[in-house]
């Protein structure tokens, strides 16, 4: 007999919301007849080349402890991979490797924020960020985008009117999950203006940098903009560019004089990511280039097939991305999109993410993640509009 014990928990343990997007994929992951577009990954294997070089790793008998910060190789090639992106030197010292993209945000917090703290969040966001807020004691502080003719914007009177003397940092996500909303480099440096100004910290989540598709090798980024001082706390991961999200490598990048305190909170959680991990990583960064330009150019394709299969249908509202690899739309009629993904996973095979999960600022929105093959994409779309001009 099973005793119910969660009355005895914390209340951040209490509190913590489940995830939307994990509720539909549970649902829907047994049923091999849908097709799955609900979680942001693509639907390629990790490249041959990196996964040898893991292999390697481990034949050499690369199995031990290793320095929290990472191998001094794979740091290296993330200042020699930024420099290359960027333009200008960086210092490995910059670098900092961790178990995942996640783990690079709730460290990242940890630094900067905790009980009674406030850190604003442009919204629609990927969830896990204000959730990991709630989990270190803070609150996210929500500042919704604004959906009309022109797209997805973010009014910066908005910004600055929800800084308050509680508020520690702003997270931004640009180019955006699920939006596919890219800041400009004026925009990034209006936030950047209001974090010097109130004194606050920036979390830069530049995952989808290199997913922009405007014949540019990166989006704009705060790295264009700042200045040596700026409280400026960057988080990435290898699980997008070179498709390894079950890897679980990330990295963060900070002034060296935080050091010592990433390292201790490395220390005191996983300290540190497995060596062959690392050593594929070091591979995606120095071999992985071609592989990028390929992922990218096959989730363009996508991004225009269904762009132009949406703007056929008179009752789907939404703006074409400008980076990232998700579709955020409405259908008119069905502003229930909570209950939707599963309506649609039942009726028509195909899984897609409820809005409301990215917060309020969404509720009425579902994403579909357009980083699959060309086939189930095609077969997905040409479902889901056949079923809006069936329903209309």
């Amino acid at each position: 007999m099973s005793i119910d014990q969660t009355q005895f928990l914390s209340r951040i343990a209490r509190e913590t919301p489940g995830s939307q997007i994990s509720a539909v994929a549970d649902y829907g992951r047994a049923r091999s007849s849908v097709i799955p577009l609900w979680v942001g990954e693509a639907d390629l294997p990790t490249p041959r080349f990196i996964c040898d070089a893991a292999t390697r790793s481990l034949a050499a008998g690369e199995t031990f402890y290793t320095g929290t910060r990472g191998i001094p190789e794979l740091r290296q090639a993330l200042a020699t991979y930024h420099a290359r992106l960027y333009g200008g030197a960086f210092s490995s010292e910059r670098f900092f490797v961790t178990g995942s993209g996640m783990q690079s945000i709730q460290v990242a917090l940890t630094l900067i924020a905790g009980e009674g703290d406030e850190v604003i969040v442009p919204t629609p966001a990927w969830p896990n960020f204000a959730a990991a807020v709630g989990v270190r004691g803070a609150r996210p502080h929500v500042v919704p985008l604004r959906f009309g003719n022109a797209g997805w914007v973010l009014d910066f009177d908005d910004l600055a009117a929800a800084i308050n003397p509680n508020t520690r940092a702003i997270y931004f996500n640009s180019p955006c999950n699920p939006t596919g909303w890219t800041a400009s480099r004026d925009e990034l440096q209006h936030v950047l203006d209001l974090a010097r100004r109130y004194g606050l910290w920036i979390v830069a989540d530049e995952v989808y940098t290199r997913f922009v598709y405007d014949g540019t090798a990166r989006s704009p980024s705060f790295h264009d903009v700042a200045e040596p001082g700026d409280r400026i706390l960057y988080t990435n991961t290898f699980s997008k560019n070179w498709a390894m999200t079950g890897w679980r490598v990330g990295w963060i990048e900070a002034d060296p004089s935080l050091g010592p305190s990433i390292e201790n909170l490395l220390q005191y959680s996983t300290s540190g990511v497995a060596v062959f991990m690392q050593r594929g990583a070091v591979a995606a960064l120095e071999q992985g280039e071609g592989f990028v330009e390929h992922l990218i150019a096959r989730v363009k394709r996508n991004r225009d097939f269904v762009a132009d299969a949406f703007a056929k249908s008179p009752r789907i509202r939404f703006s074409s991305p400008t980076g990232a690899f998700y579709m955020y739309f409405a259908i008119d009629g069905e502003p229930d999109t909570s209950r939707l993904p599963f309506r649609l996973m039942d009726e028509i095979g195909i899984g897609l993410a409820p809005g409301g999960a990215f917060g309020h600022a969404g509720d009425g929105f579902l994403r579909l993640c357009f980083a699959r093959s060309a086939d189930s994409v095609d077969e997905a779309v040409g479902r889901l509009t056949r079923w809006v001009a069936e329903t209309a």
